[in-house]
């Protein structure tokens, strides 16, 4: 008999079919999550041997003696040197079991070797916990990490205890705030400008390429209306880009503009905003947010309109990338002065 012509014989092909792979996934993030458990253990209790041991050239030996024990009794794999070296770092980086236990469910052992590199806790902590809420491969958390996504995402002008209750959220409640959503600045190279452009060209070159610009906004971001008309005192009023962001659960308002930020363009934006939120949201939905994409800055004037309070946003866009270098050094420049900014928000505030 021919199984695939019998159509009830084929249904149970595709049940059993759908419960094997189901079983398989299960079995998978079983064995990825104890494997994850596993090396965090095994980095700790060497990092105790290690420290205990007075001698400075006791942690290489016992390593590399623990390595070909080890080899020698469970195989090669996952545990030569190299890799227990990791474990170590591992175990150092991330001393809190309770984060790394809340991550290992949806990431691999080889997403929390992709973070160990870097310098700054914060900034581990961010990519895991965002690889674990978007559900990232490696190689798109690698993307992020090579395009500076946490210096460039708005959380990470906070101060340092501000980021990691939000980390929090993100990890015990599944919420996402704002902050967490947009950045500054926007890399739009693959628009292809140089030099000299026209807002209209702009929107064009975005809409040509909305795959590209959706992904450089992030994930949740669903297009929906390029100049939206709104009749307001018997007059036409055009916003440039209408999207809607399904974990905010808000329409996003954004604004192109050629040069530096200007103050009208706050006026310009809550008009926007105020028209939408009596016009399209429906229930369930927050009020909606705007973006002001700007080819530069005006820090002060930003500060003083304290845009947030009206639910906008500011950010830089660049259509022309510098060296990665001078980009980093930027970022870095830009992160230092949000901070400090904060610190004499907090230091001038009445206690």
């Amino acid at each position: 008999m021919n199984i695939a012509k019998n159509t009830k014989a084929n249904n149970l092909l595709h049940d059993i079919r759908q419960i094997i792979e189901l079983a398989r996934t299960r079995v998978a993030v079983t064995v990825n999550s104890e494997t994850t458990l596993l090396y965090w253990h095994i980095g700790e209790r060497i990092n105790r041997e290690v420290l205990n041991n007075q001698r400075a050239n006791y942690g290489k030996q016992i390593v590399a003696t623990l390595s070909t024990q080890l080899q020698t009794e469970f195989g090669e794999k996952g545990f030569d040197e190299r890799n227990l070296r990791r474990m170590m770092q591992f175990a150092q980086l991330f001393p809190d079991l309770q984060i790394v236990s809340s991550l290992m469910t949806q990431l691999s052992w080889t997403h929390f070797i992709e973070v160990l590199p870097l310098k700054d806790e914060l900034q581990r902590e961010f990519y895991l916990t965002m690889a674990n809420f978007e559900n990232w491969s490696v190689r798109t958390m690698r993307e992020k990490i090579d395009g500076m996504l946490y210096e460039r995402t708005l959380i990470s002008k906070n101060p340092d205890k501000m980021i990691k209750q939000e980390l929090k959220q993100v990890r015990e409640n599944k919420a996402i705030s704002p902050e967490l959503v947009f950045k500054n600045p926007y890399f739009l190279e693959f628009t292809g400008l140089k030099g000299v452009y026209s807002e209209r060209s702009l929107e064009d070159s975005l809409l040509a390429q909305i795959e590209q610009f959706i992904l450089e906004l992030g994930i949740g971001f669903s297009f929906i209306e390029r100049q939206k008309r709104m009749i307001i005192d018997e007059q036409d009023f055009y916003l440039d880009l209408l999207f809607y962001h399904r974990k905010l659960h808000r329409l996003i308002a954004i604004d192109l503009k050629i040069g530096r930020f200007k103050a009208a363009y706050k006026g310009q934006m809550e008009l926007y905003l105020r028209w939408l939120e009596k016009n399209e949201i429906e229930n369930g939905e927050e009020s909606p947010l705007g973006l002001i994409l700007c080819t530069e800055g005006n820090n002060e004037q930003i500060e003083l309109l304290q845009l947030d309070k009206s639910g906008i946003k500011v950010a830089q866009y660049m259509t022309e990338l510098p060296e990665k270098k001078i980009l980093k050094k930027q970022l870095k420049k830009s992160l230092e002065q949000a901070k400090a900014r904060f610190d004499n928000f907090f230091l001038n505030s009445p206690q």
